[in-house]
């Protein structure tokens, strides 16, 4: 029997299927206000500093609306973000 047969003989090959929607149910999607953004260089700059972060799955950055949204694994880390933001330059001024 192969490593993806149960005992009963049956296959488990959907075992894949259930781990990918475990994690999009355990993703978090968090919006933060962040000053000082004004250009396409503020937002690559924000989204390489807070995508080397441990656990960061995206980051989406609206210049013009002042909002980044982080996409992690779990709870976001809301002073890991804020500092990765200081380190560029922009000021994290709270969720939204």
């Amino acid at each position: 029997m192969g490593s993806c047969c149960t005992p009963d003989g049956s296959c488990s090959t959907n075992a894949g299927e259930s781990t990918t929607a475990t994690v999009v149910a355990e993703t978090t999607a968090t919006t933060y206000r962040v000053s000082g953004m004004t250009c396409g260089h503020c937002k690559t700059a924000i989204t390489k500093s807070v995508g080397e972060l441990a656990g960061v799955l995206s980051i989406d950055v609206d210049v013009a609306g002042g909002l980044v949204t982080v996409t992690t694994g779990g709870e976001p880390d809301d002073a890991a973000i804020a500092a990765a933001v200081d380190d560029v330059g922009y000021e994290l001024t709270g969720r939204v």
